[in-house]
Formats: structure tokens, sequence, C-alpha cells
């Protein structure tokens, strides 16, 4: 059995990168007590990086007694600064093999069979969706002999409920799966990366106050706080400040939001974090104007490294297209933003290459991992100067800006185009009425 001691780990992290190439670094044993048969078996712990997910600590547990067995995944990393839903349409089997990294913190739901896991019932895990449904189902099989015995008629609902759930593999229909984790550590795989997933969905949300008590963010009697009230003339006129975490190492920090007057453009709210115990710093922007009559798409043909200096606000409604890459990041995959061009760029190859969990170790496949670095040293070429190509924000709220540097003036490498929103980008924005006649039509 290896133990970790200082004269191992002095001068070296801890965490290490997982790769199938290091023969050095071993995981740790630890025997340990058999929750099944209550003799003693063997944990084995792996402290290592994954991009995106960083730091975790692997666990598994196996019993040469009993032959019971339990593999589990913990975050070791920061929280992150927004949570995270994945909302994947289940179309084939080949869906089933998506792999699948589920924080502890994640609600999971399967909408078409009202069945939700909430957070903080399951281990995090390392996984598929095929893995995620054979979880739930042994969760589910686990207590019903016990079952059987106190309630046949309740046993037999859930044993029909199970049956349901294994035919759920078949995929003979479509069905939803929905993992929400407002710690932000949990991820789905995208098999086309970097282009889109038209069957995967990624939206980002700021966590309530009950989700940060949760998280042991915020002290229990945060509940009973009263943000308190400002008036908009107030925010035009000063920075206002609310006391926070510092989302990197969770010391006491302040969050500064102000109302500034883009030129040429409208209002929005600038919100920026600032750690003094870490030097972290956080920004996020949203719109002060509300939706707009008509979306707005703007096109700009990037013809100089000059063209990277030109700000950016980019809203959490705002797709990003570059097709010279046949490339397109949905709304709300980086959050609102209010940024350079370069700054953008930078932040959509991070998401796509280095956040990505699946481009390390044993979990990535050659040819995707050589296509995703591709993509990487395209975007840096493109903020070289060294392509041609043209950058589309389509937003269909229309609060997404791009800078005119000859402004007033019409610049000549920007296409601004308004355009009437489609039913579904209605329902996307939360615009339409449900009660209507002509909404039960659309759908």
């Amino acid at each position: 059995m290896s133990v970790i001691s200082e004269e191992n780990v002095k001068g070296e992290n801890l965490f290490k990168d997982l790769s199938a190439d290091s023969d050095d670094w071993q995981p740790t044993e630890i025997e340990s007590l058999c929750m099944n048969c209550y003799q003693n078996g063997m944990t084995r712990l792996l402290l290592t990086k994954i991009p995106f997910f960083k730091e975790v600590i692997v666990s598994s547990f196996s019993c040469a007694n009993c032959s019971w067995s339990n593999t589990e995944i913990q975050s070791a990393g920061r929280i992150q600064d927004q949570g995270v839903c994945y909302t994947l349409k289940v179309k084939t089997k080949q869906d089933l093999n998506r792999e699948v990294v589920k924080a502890d913190s994640a609600t999971t739901r399967i909408p078409e069979l009202d069945f939700e896991i909430p957070p903080f019932t399951q281990k995090g895990a390392l996984s598929t969706i095929e893995g995620v449904l054979d979880r739930a189902v042994a969760g589910l099989e686990q207590d019903q002999p016990a079952r059987r015995a106190a309630d046949a008629e309740v046993a037999d609902r859930i044993e029909e409920f199970i049956q349901k759930l294994k035919k759920l593999k078949e995929v003979d229909e479509e069905f939803t799966v929905v993992i929400e984790d407002p710690s932000g550590n949990s991820f789905v795989e995208n098999p086309v990366a970097p282009q889109k997933d038209e069957a995967l969905t990624v939206s980002f949300f700021n966590r309530t106050i009950q989700q940060d008590v949760q998280l042991g963010l915020r002290a229990d009697d945060a509940l009973d706080e009263e943000p308190a009230g400002n008036s908009i003339e107030d925010m035009r006129n000063e920075v206002l400040a609310f006391n926070t975490n510092c989302p990197e190492c969770n010391a006491p920090s302040s969050t500064n939001m102000k109302l500034v007057q883009i030129p040429h453009f409208k209002e929005v709210i600038i919100m920026a974090t600032n750690c003094d115990s870490c030097g972290h710093r956080t920004n996020e922007v949203k719109s002060g104007g509300g939706t707009e009559d008509k979306g707005t798409r703007v096109t700009l043909h990037v013809t100089d490294a000059s063209d990277m200096s030109r700000d950016v606000l980019k809203s959490e409604t705002c797709s990003v297209i570059i097709p010279e890459l046949e490339f397109e990041l949905g709304m709300a995959a980086v959050g609102g933003k209010f940024t350079t061009l370069e700054g953008l760029l930078r932040d959509i190859k991070d998401l796509i290459v280095s956040k990505n969990p699946f481009v390390s170790g044993d979990s990535g496949i050659a040819d995707k991992v050589q296509k995703l670095y591709a993509f990487g040293e395209k975007i840096e070429k493109i903020i070289a100067g060294e392509m041609d190509v043209h950058i589309i924000l389509d937003d269909p709220a229309g609060n997404s800006y791009l800078q005119n540097v000859y402004a007033p003036e019409p610049d000549p490498e920007i296409t601004i185009e308004k355009y009437t929103r489609t039913f579904e980008q209605n329902e996307d924005l939360g615009l339409n009425d449900m009660n209507t006649e002509g909404y039960q039509e659309e759908k």
C-alpha cells in the first residue's frame, strides 16, 4: 500500500495531467471497510487534472470478499462562475455512448418520464448517458426487496417504472436528458466538436442564493438577506457594490455593477468581480434596454489584425458564426461579455479546446483531438490576421454590438441586418404567449 507523505510530494503538485503514458504516477491504495459485507476491501485514489473539470479525485473501491465495487469522481477544483445546463435529445443508440462528467451537485432529469435525480443524492461520476441510466436503475432496484416486503403495490409500480427506464436504452423513441449543475462542473460530450451539436443545447445561468448556500458559497443566514433597493438614476451615477465570495478561492470579495452607455448603441449593465486574495477577475454584461422588436445579424469581414481590437458586446442570446470554419457557437455558450474581438475568439478557443475534458488522456480519440487542436490553430491565425474570414454575431434579441471604427460614418467591413424572429426564436426568448390559439397551432 502506498501512502502520500511529505517526502513524496514536497515541491510537486499533487494533481498531475491524466495520461496513459505516465508510469510513475500510480493510484494511492487504502484498505477500507466494505459497506456491503463489512469486511475490509481496497480503495484506490487517483489525483489528476482534466481540462475544464480541472483537479479531480477519482476513487475506486473493490471488495475481494463479496465482489462489491464502486467508483466515484469528486471535483477538487473551484466552483465555476456560473451554473450550466445541458439538454440532450437522445435520438440514436450512438447518443448513449456520449461521455458525461456529472458532479454531485447536478440534477438529472428525463422530462418524458417525469423523472428527476435531485442534487447531492449521488456522488460525482465520469460515465456515459447509458451509464447514467444504468445508475438510476441500480439505485431504484437496490431497495426493491424491502419495498416488496413492506408494500407490494408500491414495489410493483416502481418495478414498472424501472422497466420504462431500461426501455429507454433501446431508443425506440426520442427522449431528453437534462443535466443541470449550479457548480458549473458537469459536462456532456459533443462528438462533432468544434461544429455545432444539433442534439445538444448548452446554457449558463446565475446561481440563486439557495444554490450558493447548498454549494457552501454563502452562510445559511444569507437566505434572510434582502437586496438593497436602488433607483435606475442611482445606478447611472455610481458604481454599486455587492458583497460576494470569490469563485476561485471562496475568499470574501465584492462585485461592482455599473450602467454604461455604449456610443452609437445602447445602455448596458456591466458586472465585475475582483478578488484581492488571489487576483481572480470575472466580468459579465447584460442589456439594459430589454428585447428589441427585431433580431440583429452583424457580419464583420476580418481583413487585418487591427480588427482584433474592436470592442464587442455579446449578449447571452447571441450566437457566433464563422462560416469559413463551419463553426457556430450557440447562444449563452460563453455568457454575456463586453470585450474585444480578440478576447471573444480566445474565449471560444478556451471553451472548445483548452476546457474540453475529453481532449487529453484516455478519453481523447486521436482524430477528434487532432481536429480540435487544428481548430485552435485556425483561431490563432484569425487573431494574427492571417486568415480571411467573416465573423457573424446573430442575436435574435438585438442586444449585441460590434464597434464601428469609422463611426459615425458606415464601416465598409461591417454589414448589419435586421430580421423578424421566428416562432422558435421567440420561444427561446420567452416572448410567446402560451395561452393564445396561435401558440398551440405553432406547437
